[in-house]
């Protein structure tokens, strides 16, 4: 494959990112067609050392998404390069998918849980309009205290959340390092 060839493909293939982020890219695949040329080697061995385009923009994507996780931390963002990093195999498929499924199951169950509590006096409530004659103060003084209990487990899982995010993300650059380069290039 030649140069231009190469660069058009891997340019439509990396769309996804910034326009500024892309002209870095080329420019920096320009300076390596430069520096392998004047070094000797032919166009097409320029492009076969660097591999397919498409691997090429997968690998981009996959840093591109991370570094936007990295930099504004939103489930969206994180959902986004948990993808891209999947997208780097098979490997990953087993490796990411499965901590990230058991992840978002705590969370949601954490979640559930303090809204459920949090929710208690309304029950109560819903409770004593529904069947007036079971209305006990010790329903009421339990329920209260359920939803301090709740709105305590709510912080707490504010908390949890912000911290498994992060630490999602850095297992996610762990792994792609990992995938790209072996055990000697992931630490």
């Amino acid at each position: 494959m030649k140069k231009n060839e190469f660069l058009q493909e891997l340019k439509r293939l990396i769309q996804k990112i910034p326009e500024h982020d892309q002209a870095e890219i080329l420019q920096d695949l320009e300076e390596y067609f430069t520096d392998g040329m004047l070094d000797g080697k032919t166009e097409e061995a320029i492009t076969t050392a660097l591999g397919s385009p498409k691997a090429l923009a997968r690998d981009l994507l996959a840093a591109h998404h991370l570094e936007k996780a990295e930099t504004t931390i939103s489930s969206g963002n994180v959902f986004r390069a948990m993808w891209a990093v999947l997208g780097l195999g098979f490997f990953n498929l087993i490796f990411v998918l499965g901590p990230f499924v058991g992840l978002v199951g705590v969370l949601i169950g954490g979640w559930a849980a303090s809204a459920g509590f949090i929710a208690a006096p309304l029950l109560v409530l819903v409770n004593y309009f529904l069947y007036p004659d079971t209305f006990e103060w010790f329903d009421v003084f339990a329920s209260s205290a359920f939803c301090g209990l709740g709105l305590f487990g709510a912080m707490g899982m504010y908390t949890v959340t912000k911290f498994l995010q992060s630490g999602f993300l850095s297992y996610l650059k762990f792994n792609m390092r990992l995938v790209k380069g072996g055990l000697r290039h992931a630490e």
